[in-house]
């Protein structure tokens, strides 16, 4: 019988992440099922817990649930105790939830696969939820010169970056705050699930700075096309759900999948 995995999101309709754990299962001759679940937005918690009573040994968790997964955790790894967020739940073999986060991880790896600026640059990264908490702590140990938080709640901004500052150069504030060229700027609002972007300065890149959006789409996301337009370099997020989620199933597993040979069947032309 095979262990049985899952992604919880809400929404969740869009997501690869059957396919690519379908692909590394397939790969590395591992017995398991892996589903996209949209759980409730009011019983996150209800969802897991009868996931597992169906048999279910663990789950990614993507937006809007990660720092929700966190509260729900028996046990933390460092990272995710320092992230404040969860995007990976395994279960224990004492019935214990275990949470990890594997998103920055996944992110710094996908970085350098872009050959995008990190040692010594000016980094922006937009919002201050549970997807940009997971990232910060790799992010910062990269040594950018500096980084930003911006969010439209600027007072949400600060407080993570007071809270990260003790890794780095890190400031926090409003989108109007954002002022001077940046050499990396990393999307992780929500927004560009409903086509929007942020409201951004039009002189925010830096001679070949990256626009780096945590999301993914068979098109470029909003903010993707806005930021080619201003003269960036652009790369979505499923270079990086790839690699989180290799990071996962070796959580799961004790197996490390090969991600190049993902990378090019879910993009063949890249």
């Amino acid at each position: 019988m095979s262990d049985r995995y899952c992604v919880f999101g809400h929404p969740i309709g869009h997501s690869r992440s059957p396919q690519i754990h379908a692909a590394f299962a397939e790969q590395t001759g591992q017995a398991l099922t892996y589903e996209a679940i949209e759980a409730p937005l009011d019983d996150f918690a209800g969802a897991w817990h009868r996931f597992i009573a169906s048999g279910g040994r663990g789950a990614n968790v993507t937006v809007p649930f990660k720092e929700e997964a966190c509260r729900l955790s028996d046990v933390l790894s460092p990272r995710a105790r320092r992230a404040g967020a969860v995007n990976t739940l395994v279960l224990g073999n004492n019935g214990e939830t275990c949470g990890d986060t594997t998103d920055g991880i996944g992110l710094v790896r996908d970085l350098q696969y872009q050959a995008a600026p990190l040692e010594k640059a000016r980094i922006l990264v937009l919002g201050a939820g549970g997807a940009v908490r997971g990232i910060l702590e790799p992010l910062l140990g990269a040594r950018p010169a500096t980084l930003m938080i911006a969010n439209r709640t600027a007072e949400k901004a600060r407080r993570l970056a007071r809270e990260f500052f003790d890794l780095g150069e890190t400031t926090g504030g409003g989108f109007d705050e954002v002022v001077g060229t940046f050499d990396l700027v990393i999307n992780g609002t929500s927004a560009s699930l409903g086509g929007e972007i942020p409201p951004l300065p039009d002189d925010l890149f830096a001679d070949d700075a990256l626009a780096y959006d945590m999301m993914y789409g068979d098109e470029p996301t909003a903010f993707l096309a806005w930021s080619g337009e201003h003269g960036a370099r652009t790369a979505d997020g499923l270079g990086m759900l790839v690699e989180q989620a290799a990071e996962s199933f070796f959580l799961w597993r004790n197996v490390r999948p090969d991600t190049a040979a993902v990378r090019k069947r879910l993009r063949p032309e890249r």
